[in-house]
């Protein structure tokens, strides 16, 4: 049986078939949770984003065209919600976990590298959790969703120049604030591209 693609399941949805919601929640739930978390560093608050844009998804569901593709109206829902969110708490939240997914490899690592990896990550979450939001979303979407400089443009409605910018800034206190812990960075961010 073919896969019904998400135009055809928009549509549905357009058409008031929440079956439809439910198998698009279903593909790319992970997505949204994935950057969220990523964002605000809360897996609770991660998670009722994750309702929160399903919620929208649903609510706005005439406003979005079917022809384009679904997932950048995602990432933006989820990354004006998340900034949002974070602008209203205005606290600063806890640090970015459980995101491992990024790291697997074939072998398992041992022990002794297991550790060193978790202790340059949380380095890492916490130099990126320092970042003003504006560029902890432009590094979240880039480095932890593998989105191209124009697929964040697109996403977040600025100029390519504007995500560069950023990520030049952001790239330049994350070395500032990582000092001696610069080589783990980038053992940790590539080791396993």
């Amino acid at each position: 049986m073919k896969e019904i693609d998400d135009r055809e399941l928009v549509l549905r949805l357009q058409a008031g078939d929440l079956d439809s919601l439910g198998d698009l929640y279903d593909r790319h739930r992970h997505l949204v949770y994935r950057t969220a978390l990523a964002i605000c560093g809360d897996p609770e608050m991660a998670s009722d984003l994750l309702q929160e844009v399903f919620l929208r998804l649903n609510r706005f569901a005439d406003h979005i065209d079917p022809e384009r593709p679904l997932e950048p109206w995602l990432y933006r829902m989820t990354s004006n919600l998340s900034y949002t969110w974070l602008k209203k708490r205005n606290r600063w939240l806890r640090l970015v976990r459980d995101i491992t997914d990024r790291f697997v490899v074939d072998k398992r690592p041992s022990p002794h590298a297991l550790a060193e990896r978790d202790e340059s990550w949380e380095w890492i979450r916490q130099a990126i959790m320092t970042l003003p939001i504006q560029q902890r979303l432009v590094v979240v979407l880039y480095y932890i969703n593998d989105l191209s400089i124009q697929e964040i443009s697109e996403v977040l409605e600025i100029p390519a120049g504007t995500i560069k910018s950023r990520l030049y800034y952001a790239r330049k206190q994350l070395k500032k604030q990582l000092g001696s812990h610069e080589e783990a960075l980038l053992r940790v961010l590539y080791e396993n591209a």
